[in-house]
């Protein structure tokens, strides 16, 4: 039943979120790439499917995903609930290693801290391991929990997404 009432609220909102979500993701894209490539297509199905399910502990509420990638750097933008509304955050890979995060859009009433790029920084650097966790550990903040771990499953998410695009379905 939450989940229902949750879904109904995002629906309600999503107009208003929409308009400020392509801006930003707008933003971030002329910031990663200068002038943006087209955007590519992946879908979230077959053996990806269930990795990312294994990743995030639910299915990802979209078919597929968009991401944006020139020479070996990618850009994906996601969106993860942190306690109760989404985060849509973008990530950009070099080499399957976190070059960047960005938190795009927050919608918590608190957490929002997960946003500064003194917390974002500690992203950079990191790859998946065998275990499809991060390589580096990432220090939480205290009273954005659920936040800190939204942003970690994303990151791992796209490092995954970005694996499977290069290697033509290998998750």
């Amino acid at each position: 039943m939450a989940h229902l009432r949750m879904l109904i609220l995002l629906a309600l909102a999503f107009p208003a979120w929409g308009a400020d979500q392509e801006a930003e993701i707008t933003r971030f894209l002329g910031e990663t790439f200068g002038k943006p490539p087209a955007a590519e297509t992946l879908w979230l199905a077959g053996d990806l499917q269930p990795a990312v399910r294994g990743i995030l502990e639910h299915d990802y509420p979209a078919a597929r995903v968009r991401y944006w990638r020139a020479g070996t750097r990618s850009a994906w933008v996601l969106n993860e609930i942190g306690k109760e509304m989404p985060i849509t955050v973008g990530i950009v890979i070099k080499d399957g290693v976190i070059e960047r995060v960005k938190v795009l859009v927050y919608r918590e009433s608190r957490g929002w801290e997960v946003k500064s790029p003194v917390f974002t920084a500690q992203f950079s650097g990191a790859k998946l391991n065998s275990g499809k966790k991060l390589d580096k550990q990432i220090d939480g903040i205290s009273g954005a929990t659920l936040s800190v771990r939204a942003l970690n499953r994303l990151t791992r998410l796209a490092l995954l997404l970005d694996r499977h695009a290069n290697t033509g379905g290998k998750p």
